[in-house]
């Protein structure tokens, strides 16, 4: 099973296919997708040749049996950046098994995605008293941070990490709350945490890379960058946003990615707050990974970044 039979599953039964929104990502921007309306548009051929795909499939018969596969199609859906068409078959999940935790989950992520964020707020509050209670407060985290609200932002986020407290991304989400709402020194334990947990993130090494430049460690910056092997244009990234702290300005937003461009937590842009997913750049273990007992006050940070968990 498939996401393209999953398509063609829900296309034998609506003549109409949503649209998909060109879901961008934002460079040194507060989370979530911040693109324009006339984005929307220029994903719409992606989307259409998925449905031609579907189409042309010649194979008959093919049915989702349960729950927890279609659950797990829709996941790998919003993996993809469908965020747009992973709400159709939200809906028809609901409608064929009724609505859970798992799939409210996955209609707040994407509706936070999508730009509804009055109904994402709404869908997040009603994880609240659910096994996915710790999804519910990191999505209002996520939410609070893109209205930059980042005190509100730390809190909201902190009782998430009660939830999973080993979760890397979340840390790193945190972390970069508190850059944000002016809590530099509180930051650098989500920020060394989400590191070590994840070594290859490129959000947290970008994260800790801002911590290491707003509290004048530039050196150490500099060689967390040169071992985990960042790009300039991610180096530049930092080091403008680090400026723009200082100054208590507003981090810059640069264009989004071309439509359709998977979005990955390793390709990301740096020092976005948002919820994350799997990685495609190997990070280089640095001197605070291979050597526990270095100096904390040398190796102060060596690699890490932020944010799903999520969504």
């Amino acid at each position: 099973m498939n996401i393209h039979a999953l398509t063609k599953l829900t296309h034998r039964q609506n003549s109409f296919i949503p649209t998909r929104a060109a879901i961008c990502l934002t460079t040194l921007a507060i989370l979530g997708c911040a693109s324009p309306k006339d984005q929307y548009a220029a994903s719409a051929d992606a989307q259409q040749r998925m449905a031609a795909e579907a189409s042309a499939d010649t194979k008959a018969g093919t049915s989702v049996d349960t729950k927890e596969t279609y659950l797990k199609l829709v996941e790998q859906m919003q993996r993809e950046n469908l965020w747009f068409a992973s709400l159709a078959h939200i809906d028809a999940l609901e409608q064929r098994w009724g609505v859970s935790p798992e799939s409210t989950r996955l209609r707040a992520d994407a509706l936070r995605q999508t730009e509804q964020a009055a109904q994402s707020e709404k869908a997040y509050r009603r994880l609240m008293g659910t096994p996915l209670e710790g999804a519910g407060y990191r999505g209002l985290g996520l939410l609070a941070g893109a209205r930059s609200n980042y005190a509100e932002a730390v809190l909201l986020l902190k009782q998430a990490q009660r939830h999973a407290p080993t979760d890397a991304l979340l840390l790193s989400d945190l972390g970069y709350a508190q850059l944000r709402s002016g809590s530099t020194d509180e930051a650098r334990l989500p920020l060394m945490q989400a590191l070590q947990l994840r070594p290859d993130s490129a959000q947290a090494q970008a994260n800790l890379a801002l911590y290491l430049e707003l509290t004048n460690q530039q050196e150490q910056a500099a060689a967390m960058m040169d071992a985990n092997r960042m790009s300039p244009a991610a180096r530049s990234a930092v080091k403008e946003a680090a400026q723009q702290l200082r100054r208590g300005g507003t981090v810059a937003i640069t264009p989004p990615p071309s439509a359709g461009t998977p979005v990955r937590d390793e390709v990301a842009p740096p020092l976005v707050l948002k919820a994350s997913r799997s990685s495609n750049l190997i990070g280089v273990r640095t001197a605070i990974q291979s050597n526990p007992t270095a100096n904390a006050s040398s190796t102060t940070l060596s690699p890490i970044s932020i944010s799903r968990g999520t969504p």
